[in-house]
């Protein structure tokens, strides 16, 4: 039996006493249930001296609660009855999901509840062995930051916090202690800063009414108020020598429109005009027949009142340049005669059939209506695609002449370039 159809999919919503928003969606023919707890939190929302302790307190979360008072006895309770925890931090949102069988959700929810709500706080030098080892992994030998997504957004944002690795360094993480969880704990996990979506063959009502008295001890809060970022005013490049590397990860980023921007929709399907599947455009030239690269990426973050969008590649040291010089050449190209309605189509088509099938997937489901309430435009699937639907030949031209601006553009590589490879780079990206 499959799931509802894309204009079937809708999400029943309910913001209870205290602020707290519920959506629930009813799959039938599915055989797991998820609920997924989303809150304003990230490196978005954190002081510099801050930086990286949501991600810190999303794994502290694990570590016990008055129930369960150790991570042990926490995850055995969860297991035990057939369910799953995980937690992720991104930059302007944290998520807290449970999946569970159907006939045990019900069981384990207060569980998840207790684990958002009523965290003990406890265990954090072994927690921080772990974060440690994650912050490691995007530094060289030397210390240095090496992640191509952590290098990229730091150069298009500057000192903005959009600019800030979601993980922070490794002498703030020395520095977070418990006063500082507590703090950080009450300021963003509140009532009218969470959002509970759940997805599965549940009852909606009978399900609200259960998220609802679970979550009831939150308190209420204050939505963050975040300052947008200053706009670019001229190309950036940037290079870090990873000696030790046997590629260049390169990333070309442009500044992007914000979630309820109108080029946003036209935005995303340039995304998949460039790369969605083996027949795009940055797909074909740069691996099917230059043979540069074993694959190449876009992708589009859209923000509240900014977003990011990146073409990425890692390739040989020595191909670095003509990486670079294809993807700018093909960004070009649509900036200055847009798409052709052959790839606007194929784009539209790949987009609703992504679209549909997430009602296949209880997780992907709480995520979407989860995460669409938490920014407050809460459209349906069948509603986004419907955006995505109107989008004219002319508009997706206008969008792709904003975007690809000269002045929006950072370019970062690391790896190992050859001599005199950074003046050129330079110099190639003044001529965009």
């Amino acid at each position: 039996m499959s799931g509802p159809s894309l204009e079937a999919l809708h999400g029943a919503v309910s913001v209870v006493e205290g602020g707290l928003a519920i959506v629930a969606v009813a799959l039938p023919g599915t055989h797991q249930v998820v609920i997924e707890a989303e809150t304003r939190v990230g490196s978005r929302y954190e002081a510099p001296e801050d930086n990286g302790l949501s991600h810190f307190l999303e794994h502290v979360l694990y570590r016990g609660t008055p129930s369960y008072p150790t991570a042990f006895e926490l995850a055995q309770a969860i297991e035990e009855r057939g369910g799953e925890l995980a937690a992720a931090t991104s930059v302007d949102h944290g998520a807290l999901t449970l999946t569970a069988p159907p006939q045990t959700a019900e069981e384990l929810l207060p569980i998840l509840a207790d684990v958002y709500s009523r965290p003990l706080l406890v265990g954090l030098e072994a927690e921080k062995g772990i974060v440690r080892e994650e912050i490691l992994e995007t530094l060289d030998d030397d210390g240095r930051e090496i992640d191509p997504d952590n290098l990229v957004r730091a150069l298009a944002f500057g000192d903005h916090p959009l600019g800030r690795p979601i993980t922070g360094t490794l002498a703030q993480l020395d520095r977070f202690d418990r006063e500082r969880l507590l703090g950080h704990h009450r300021a963003h996990y509140t009532s009218d800063g969470t959002v509970v979506a759940v997805a599965g063959p549940v009852d909606p009502e009978r399900l609200t009414a259960r998220v609802a008295a679970a979550f009831g001890s939150l308190p209420r809060g204050r939505r963050p108020a975040p300052s947008p970022p200053a706009e670019p005013d001229a190309p950036r490049f940037g290079y870090v020598p990873h000696t030790t590397s046997s590629q260049t990860s390169l990333r070309v980023a442009f500044r992007a429109p914000a979630e309820s921007d109108p080029d946003e929709p036209a935005t995303e399907l340039l995304a998949r005009i460039l790369d969605d599947g083996m027949s795009t455009r940055l797909y074909r030239r740069i691996c099917d027949e230059l043979g540069l690269c074993y694959d190449v990426f876009t992708r589009f973050e859209a923000y509240e009142d900014a977003g990011l969008f990146e073409l990425g590649a890692d390739t040989a040291h020595e191909n670095a340049a003509a990486v670079l010089e294809q993807m700018l050449v093909i960004t070009a190209d649509l900036r200055d005669a847009g798409p052709t309605p052959r790839e606007l189509d194929k784009a539209k088509a790949r987009l609703r059939w992504q679209l549909a099938e997430i009602a296949d997937d209880p997780g992907a489901v709480a995520e979407y209506f989860g995460v669409e309430q938490l920014i407050g435009l809460a459209r349906s699937p069948a509603a986004r695609w419907a955006m995505m639907e109107a989008v004219t030949m002319d508009q997706v031209r206008a969008a792709a002449a904003r975007l690809f601006d000269r002045r929006r553009c950072a370019v970062i590589a690391s790896g190992r370039l050859r001599r005199g490879a950074q003046d050129r780079f330079v110099e190639r990206l003044h001529r965009y």
